[in-house]
């Protein structure tokens, strides 16, 4: 297999990304942790942190190597699978497991540098603490290009020669996808359960029973709610779009092998296309790194335009870019699938503007949550859960019309139905994905950013700082909440752009598996054989993939009631796990004498442990459910079925986690608004009905919202590693 030269750009921005980051890391470690109050309650947290990474770790690793083996007996037992996929996906979860790990690694050390730079300057502390959120981004994307490029470059050696092996090479290596996205969904789940049963825990006491601060040393669960903040929104986010990042640049490969497969130098041209637009990315990602700066007495507007410039430039000129790559390699339509890319980008920005405006308190919609605290708990979650359901609105039209244009852009604005025209529209809403995803570098750095910037704040309240520097630090977290708010809606449009190139390419899993099939079944070889070769219509017609069977009908049911299910036991599991925290809270504050008065000390390490407990048990019901429901149903309505669940998975898990994650950010954000001194100030009763419906926003925006993109994409990438086994079991 010749390699076109333009590939080695991937590996190389890969190393550059990783280097950068490690170069960014470096320079914060220089910076002055602070005092020996800081330094020490800093140390707490990164090892309850790491402590909690270690645990988890270790549950997750029996669960690869129990699926590694069912993989390999799908492989070399049954042989219903290719013999690569048990290590694919074994790389996959071991690649985001690292991202990660480094991710956390650097958000604890860098929250007492953050607080500490926040004495001297607004923009001392934002620097310090944007940075460092770009290490996570920058270890994803690098960690994610190098993933690729390894498996391109060693299966395109074992597969030299063979006539589709550009199709086997990137269908096997969008299994890697599957070990990323379960190792994401653990992280996801069981940091977001930690994180959510400290915080509520630390709220009903702390600041609505015993009415003291945010963050207060006296309060037994705030070093356990730091840990989590880490946890949760730092490891769980970066595995979550590792994969989306990887399933994107894969599923868009695997389609452009499939779509340009008859057209001789194009195919090569087309898989390589997503890498390179990636690879781009990361440069320009990293000079908008560098353009994140903002002056002291900055308003909420300020800071979000001093993010909002680094992000908006980098994806400028990564559209501009984009259309030189594309006629660089010459490939067919270049012009159109660029507009496909920009179909993408705009996307993404678009909804990232839609979720600050519903989010930021610097707008009506939080505004008006914040003052219906004047009228009670109930009015506030009310306004809430309305504005959450309002704000579904934009990003769902957004995508359907971004799905629209890059498929039309992808065929020169022909609403043609035929194979090659559905193939190439595909493809291009596949691309579309890789654009929205190509300045993940940047994009990742301003949601990591958010949990630094929160434990600075901690951090700064539990040091007793002073006012000025926690009313810095306040500002750096209450952008922090907008800014999460926003890469959580991010991370849910790229995944369903991402879930839908998914779809496309386990259409083509099937044929590869049907053709496996038909070697071994020789009465039914040449059904079979003409099935796999079949174009996609034809396809969906062999497998009766229609509204009007009920097959499809029931998976799309099963799908949709899958994501409430998903957030129902989720939910739950934050709130058995919160009434624990609650109990230990009242128990010191009951028994230890003193903590109220400042005279002892309470016993962090035990709500760190209720904490830690409740995640790695809560964690694994809903995980393996993920895993399970594609199988079963697979096996029991066939490849219609499945196609029917991951339609109403889609739909129904996209709309669902938008409505959370706003729902929780608008609610937080609320608080924050009355906390600055509106509607009463800290200690009024609007303030006390605005923490309830903060604390009822917390498993919303930080536990089941956020999972539901990964349940969208690990329900595909689960049936594309078992297309072998729902192929067999049909036949």
């Amino acid at each position: 297999m010749n390699i076109p030269f333009a590939f080695w750009l991937v590996p190389l921005a890969s190393v550059v990304a990783l280097a950068m980051a490690w170069f960014f890391f470096r320079s914060m470690l220089k910076a002055d942790e602070g005092t020996p109050r800081m330094r020490e309650i800093a140390g707490h947290v990164r090892r309850g942190a790491m402590a909690y990474l270690k645990q988890q770790y270790k549950v997750v690793t029996i669960v690869f190597v129990v699926l590694a083996v069912i993989f390999a007996v799908m492989a070399y037992v049954l042989k219903v699978q290719n013999p690569w996929v048990p290590f694919a996906f074994l790389t996959g979860g071991l690649f985001s497991g690292l991202a990660g790990f480094f991710g956390v690694k650097t958000a604890t050390y860098a929250s007492a540098r953050t607080a500490h730079a926040a004495r001297k300057s607004l923009d001392g502390g934002l620097k310090i603490a944007f940075r460092s959120g770009a290490v996570m981004g920058l270890t994803v994307v690098g960690l994610g290009l190098l993933d690729i490029a390894l498996w391109f470059l060693v299966l395109g050696f074992f597969y030299h020669g063979d006539k589709m092996a550009l199709v086997t090479i990137t269908t096997t290596m969008l299994t890697f996808g599957m070990g990323a996205s379960t190792q994401a969904l653990f992280a996801r789940v069981g940091g977001g359960i930690y994180t959510k049963a400290a915080d509520v825990g630390a709220d009903i006491v702390g600041k609505v029973e015993a009415d003291i601060p945010e963050d207060d040393p006296r309060n037994p669960a705030t070093i356990a709610d730091n840990v989590g903040d880490n946890v949760g929104d730092v490891a769980g986010m970066g595995a979550d779009l590792y994969e989306s990042y990887c399933g994107s640049i894969l599923s868009t490969a695997a389609l452009g092998a499939t779509a340009f497969a008859m057209s001789g130098d194009m195919q090569m041209k087309a898989v390589i296309a997503p890498m390179l637009i990636a690879a781009v990315g990361v440069f320009l990602s990293i000079f908008g790194i560098y353009l994140v700066r903002t002056k002291e007495g900055a308003t909420m507007k300020d800071l979000l335009h001093s993010l909002s410039l680094g992000t908006n430039v980098s994806a400028v000129l990564i559209a501009a870019a984009t259309f030189g790559i594309l006629y660089f390699l010459g490939i067919e339509n270049w012009l159109g699938l660029s507009f496909s890319v920009i179909s993408g980008l705009a996307a993404g920005v678009i909804i990232g503007q839609a979720t600050e405006y519903y989010t930021s308190h610097s707008y009506k919609p939080t505004q008006k949550i914040s003052e219906a605290g004047l009228t009670g708990s109930a009015t506030v979650i009310i306004k809430g859960i309305g504005t959450g359901m309002m704000s579904t609105c934009i990003p769902v039209v957004t995508i359907g019309v971004a799905i629209m244009m890059s498929y039309l852009c992808a065929n020169g604005f022909d609403m043609d139905m035929s194979a090659t025209a559905l193939s190439h529209g595909l493809y291009g809403i596949g691309i579309a994905a890789v654009g929205m995803l190509s300045t993940l570098g940047i994009t990742l750095a301003t949601d990591a950013y958010g949990p630094i910037a929160d434990n600075a704040g901690g951090n700064a309240e539990m040091s007793e700082l002073g006012e000025e520097v926690r009313h810095r630090t306040d500002a750096l977290d209450a952008l922090g909440n907008t800014t999460a708010a926003t890469g959580k809606g991010f991370a849910i449009g790229s995944a369903a752009l991402t879930a839908l190139a998914l779809l496309a390419s386990y259409i083509e899993e099937v044929k590869i598996a049907m053709e496996r099939a038909g070697t071994m079944l020789t009465d039914l070889k040449g059904d079979l054989i003409a099935a796999a070769d079949a174009t996609i219509p034809d396809f969906m017609n062999f497998f009766q993939v229609n509204l009007m069977n009920p097959r499809v009908l029931v998976g799309a049911f099963i799908g949709a009631m899958a994501a409430f299910l998903f957030c129902g036991l989720t939910m739950e599991a934050v709130g058995r796990a919160a009434q624990k925290m609650v109990e230990e809270v009242r128990r010191q504050f009951r028994e230890i004498k003193g903590i109220l008065e400042g005279k002892a000390t309470p016993d962090y390490g035990s709500c760190v442990e209720i904490s830690t407990r409740a995640a790695q048990h809560e964690m694994i019901l809903p995980s393996l459910l993920a895993i399970a429901i594609p199988i079963v149903v697979g096996m029991v309505l066939g490849v219609a079925g499945v196609l029917g669940l991951l339609v109403g998975g889609l739909a129904a898990g996209f709309t669902l986690a938008v409505f959370m994650a706003n729902a929780g950010g608008a609610w937080d954000n609320a608080k924050k608004m009355v906390e600055e001194g509106h509607f009463g100030g800290k200690g009024s009763f609007a303030h006390k009905a605005t923490i309830v419906g903060d604390t009822v926003g917390d498993p919303f925006k930080d536990t089941s919202g956020p999972s539901l993109n990964i349940l969208i994409k690990l329900m595909s990438m689960v049936s594309i590693v078992m297309a072998g086994l729902t192929v067999a079991m049909s036949v």
